[in-house]
């Protein structure tokens, strides 16, 4: 069986500067393809913008640009903010592109063919950041359901799609996939909200602007911004194309990762498009939550946004990275604050982390000149104790990725260094370099905690590439580990770490920082 792996993030609106949300689904995205790469699988990353509405239009206009001019600096400015993030995406994907128009143009009149959409006149209301039309039922106090923003009533000549015709398929393929949706209540709410109340049919095309994918056989319609959107991720694959190549060979996608602002979206009408053109569903969409201030949604008009470049730029893409993952859990929102970000830098980061590197090198140059002491065997309970939580920080790590509570993933990860801090405290190697009879001891304690380091290097590697070359160098061992070198904790041979160590996380003034990041925030 071939070990290919097809991960994507939502293709994004481009509305200017990406904040912290945005840069948390990518970081995730390219996380999990690291991992996956680490363990031997041919992968695919998919990321991009989503350049197409009435929205783009009137910001266009706004800014005495055309739309295509429009959309393409934000473009650029999404390219310059993924390498500023190192992001390793492999296809960036922009709906105007001529090969995803073209494919979108087939799928729509491939629907009509087959009866999935029928020409009719919509009257209700319409969100139009949202891209969305919502019954009179639908709305809460008065006013949109996803955003809260005000809706506009709209009447005009519309295509829709029969979306009651899938809905028994969709529920039943809920209920015989239980991976399908993860989290699982995210699949309870889209039964709840959506399905059991009755599906409604889904208004597929507009006449009141311009700018978008035309029907070809109606041209004065545009095609549904979410239709045109959703279905980059199999056109950005080849799909309907001259070359199919990667379709044939990725898809269905492992993972869509996606907000829970565009939920139902991707958890209803996605896969009921997939079912109408007898294509496979993705193997599992998992829907993040959001990162809020205390005062509530961030939001520019109340100068509580912060943007990822600022942070990256004063404090490293690593510790920028770590906190967005590990700060975001799967069963609610996350909190982001100053204070927040700079207690995980100075606990986790500084002192959890680069004081354990330090010390450990200080030592093996101080009892053994820097030259790593070959394994000797369990000297006693405690290292057999540590070796356990080697073999169990791995298990664990994975568990959770698996289960895709990542937040969790990287807790497991700082339980197995705070373990590791423990340990010397447990052993104390200062005491064992006294004592001729204890040299056994201390060459075991100084290899298993060396071992450890090697170990965290590799696992924090999917998200923290920098920190874990920046360890590994420091260590005196190549970068060039995969997955599969977790499974050799016993064979470090003929090493020799850097004569100073240099820390990898230098320590915050607290005061200082937080008053820092607020006034990013305030910019």
């Amino acid at each position: 069986m071939d070990k290919n792996y097809y991960v994507t993030t939502p293709i994004y609106y481009p509305s200017g500067k990406f904040h912290i949300g945005t840069a948390y689904v990518t970081t995730l995205a390219d996380m999990l393809k690291r991992l996956k790469k680490m363990q031997g699988y041919d992968c695919l990353m998919l990321t991009g913008v989503d350049e197409h509405g009435q929205k783009i239009e009137d910001k266009a206009k706004d800014e005495n640009m055309s739309p295509q001019e429009y959309v393409d600096v934000q473009a650029d400015a999404a390219k310059k903010l993924w390498k500023t993030m190192k992001i390793d995406y492999d296809i960036f994907m922009r709906t105007t592109d001529e090969y995803h128009c073209k494919a979108v143009q087939e799928i729509f009149e491939r629907f009509l063919k087959q009866g999935d959409i029928y020409k009719g006149e919509y009257e209700g209301w319409y969100c139009k950041p949202c891209e969305s039309y919502f019954t009179e039922t639908q709305l809460v106090d008065g006013k949109c359901p996803d955003c809260g923003r005000e809706v506009t009533k709209m009447k005009e000549e519309a295509y829709f799609f029969n979306m009651k015709k899938y809905a028994d398929r969709l529920l039943e393929y809920y209920n015989t996939h239980p991976d399908f949706i993860k989290p699982e209540y995210r699949k309870t709410e889209m039964i709840n909200n959506f399905i059991k109340p009755g599906l409604e049919d889904l208004c597929v095309t507009r006449t009141s602007f311009d700018w978008g994918i035309k029907v070809k056989s109606d041209p004065k319609h545009v095609i549904y911004v979410w239709l045109d959107a959703l279905t980059n991720y199999i056109t950005a694959l080849g799909y309907l194309s001259d070359d199919d190549s990667k379709f044939k060979k990725y898809w269905p996608a492992d993972v869509h990762l996606v907000g829970k602002d565009i939920a139902r979206f991707h958890l209803i009408y996605w896969p009921i498009f997939l079912m109408a053109l007898d294509l496979p569903l993705p193997k599992t969409i998992f829907v993040h939550n959001w990162f809020v201030m205390k005062d509530g949604k961030m939001s520019k008009s109340k100068g509580n946004v912060i943007y990822p470049d600022q942070l990256i730029e004063r404090y490293g893409l690593d510790a920028t990275k770590y906190f967005l993952i590990r700060e975001l859990p799967t069963s609610q929102d996350g909190l982001f604050s100053p204070e927040e970000f700079v207690e995980r830098y100075n606990f986790d980061l500084c002192n959890d982390l680069s004081n354990l590197l330090n010390r450990t090198i200080s030592m093996v140059n101080k009892y053994f000149d820097g030259k790593v002491p070959e394994y000797n065997g369990l000297q006693n309970e405690v290292d057999e104790d540590l070796e356990k939580a080697s073999k169990d920080a791995i298990t664990n790590f994975e568990n959770e990725i698996n289960n895709f509570e990542f937040a969790n993933s990287l807790k497991a990860i700082w339980s197995y260094i705070s373990r590791t801090n423990k340990y010397i405290d447990e052993t104390s190697p200062w005491a064992l370099a006294k004592d001729e009879e204890s040299k056994e001891k201390l060459k075991s304690c100084i290899y298993h905690l060396v071992a450890n380091l090697r170990e965290i290097a590799i696992l924090i590697r999917p998200l923290m590439e920098d920190t874990s070359d920046n360890m590994l160098r420091q260590l005196g061992m190549s970068n060039n580990v995969t997955w599969d070198s977790l499974k050799e904790y016993k064979d470090i041979k003929n090493t020799k770490v850097i004569e100073k160590g240099e820390p990898i996380f230098m320590r915050l003034n607290a005061d200082k920082e937080v008053e820092a990041i607020k006034d990013m925030m305030k910019k």
